[in-house]
């Protein structure tokens, strides 16, 4: 893997974001969490990380917005952002991936699962 790389967790779920970081580090990565999305925007840009986990269903502004901010910007717009929602919908799927989601991952999902995809997107920065 390198350089560790850095994974920013936005989940409102204080249980569900804990177990996230944890297998984060468990992985190797260097994680961080935030609880809302205005925290998440501010953890992203100090921390300028590789790859963001984002639930859609936040308090304040919601994943959908925190999305955009983050693919508006020239730079930020080549993370990959993972989204990690209960909203399975179709639409809901499409929706993030016009906002410009890499990858959407619906709730309940299994960490075992998801730390692969997270490893090859990484890799393929």
């Amino acid at each position: 893997m390198g350089e560790i790389k850095k994974v920013l967790v936005i989940e409102d779920d204080p249980v569900e974001r804990q177990v996230l970081l944890q297998a984060l580090k468990n992985s190797g990565y260097v994680s961080y969490g935030a609880q809302t999305g205005e925290e998440g925007l501010t953890l992203f840009k100090k921390v300028k990380p590789d790859v963001v986990l984002l639930d859609v269903v936040l308090p304040g502004i919601d994943g959908w917005d925190v999305l955009k901010k983050i693919k508006s910007g020239p730079l930020s717009r080549k993370v990959p952002v993972i989204m990690i929602t209960a909203k399975s919908e179709n639409t809901d799927k499409i929706t993030g991936y016009e906002i410009g989601a890499d990858f959407y991952v619906t709730k309940p999902y299994n960490i075992s699962k998801l730390l692969p995809i997270i490893r090859n997107i990484v890799s393929e920065k």
